[in-house]
């Protein structure tokens, strides 16, 4: 495995004050970064671990383990952190629902084990289920998937990609109060250059890489919708 650099813009006083330097990512973040030393980017970090999750479902008979699952998402938190301000909402309910999954990985082996375990006892949208969490954890995986799809298909600003992805992915079940929070939320978003420094990438490296996530991740995500529906959960919640 490669690793990270050791300063990165985006989480050093370099990238200057809007850069969040001193925000902690979650601890399994953390702990995950740390095993994959020598990773260049953020960025290629995320699109690696993904593209290795989708060889091990392959692997596995399409079956998707809990464990490694956890660990590839919370890398997804250190995108979330470079987007700021803006993404504090996501960024913080994101990390406590990955933590719960990486907490339930002791107990269940896969995904499917924990929508078995929940329906039985109908508990699959309760609060605080792991159910409902792997539900959280999804949106936050397409909406990252989102807004690069809306980055990489526009030349426009960021706040214009954040505002177009928000409103797919997660905006439907936001409350009104919510949605007023993140829409003034966005005019704190970094600009398409400023992204692009803190993930260390360059104009032509980040697209690669976003498009390795979308592409990587797209699996993973319907993979865990198919989960819902094979048992008639509708995902309108």
């Amino acid at each position: 495995m490669m690793g990270f650099r050791t300063h990165m813009p985006w989480s050093s006083s370099a990238a200057g004050a809007g850069a969040q330097a001193d925000q902690p990512m979650c601890d399994a973040a953390a702990a995950v970064v740390a095993a994959r030393q020598g990773m260049e980017t953020p960025l290629t970090a995320v699109a690696e671990a993904f593209e290795e999750l989708a060889r091990g479902m392959e692997a596995d008979g399409g079956e998707l383990r809990l464990a490694p699952f956890g660990d590839t998402c919370a890398l997804v938190s250190v995108l979330f952190n470079s987007l700021g301000i803006a993404f504090k909402f996501a960024e913080s309910e994101y990390v406590t629902k990955v933590n719960d999954l990486i907490g339930a990985s002791k107990e269940y082996a896969t995904l499917n084990d924990i929508l078995d375990k929940d329906v039985e006892h109908d508990c699959v949208k309760k609060q605080g289920s792991h159910s409902r969490n792997l539900r959280r954890v999804r949106l936050g995986l397409g909406l990252i998937k989102a807004l690069f799809e809306q980055f990489l298909a526009t030349e426009g600003s960021l706040y214009e990609a954040a505002t177009t992805a928000y409103g797919q992915v997660c905006a439907p079940f936001h409350s009104w109060a919510i949605r007023k929070a993140v829409g003034a939320g966005m005019y704190t978003l970094p600009s398409r250059e400023q992204l692009i420094l803190r993930l260390n990438e360059t104009d032509c490296s980040v697209q690669k890489e976003m498009r390795r996530y979308i592409d990587a991740s797209s699996p993973i995500i319907e993979y865990i919708d198919s989960l819902f529906l094979s048992r008639n959960i509708v995902l309108d919640w």
